[in-house]
């Protein structure tokens, strides 16, 4: 059975389902060029380095992240977003419970 995603035009809830998140990812928005997922990371919880060919943003909803990059890391509280090009090899590590919104250009042929 496939996963329902929202439609064009339908309010998307980004908010968290409660006060300290269970590691997981909810696909939000999926089509053949672009994907968008909420990812719950409890404090602790860690993203190994990887990459995609895409580009890719980074957006924390609640909690404090630390996002590795471009041969650095940075804390990134809520509130804040960071654009990372394709290719490049990057990571995330929770630093508090946090809920992260993803957004990825995807390549369907």
């Amino acid at each position: 059975m496939a996963i329902p995603h929202a439609a064009s035009g339908e309010l998307i809830d980004l908010s968290s389902p409660g006060p300290a998140p269970e590691a997981g990812s909810v696909t939000l928005v999926r089509d053949e060029r672009f994907e968008i997922f909420r990812l719950e990371m409890p404090a602790g919880k860690a993203l190994p380095e990887h990459e995609v060919p895409s580009l890719v943003t980074i957006q924390c909803l609640r909690g404090r992240v630390e996002v590795s990059a471009h041969g650095r890391s940075q804390a990134m509280p809520a509130g804040f977003m960071m654009y990372i090009a394709g290719g490049e090899p990057h990571g995330v590590r929770a630093l508090e419970d946090s809920s992260i919104l993803v957004t990825m250009r995807v390549n369907r042929e």
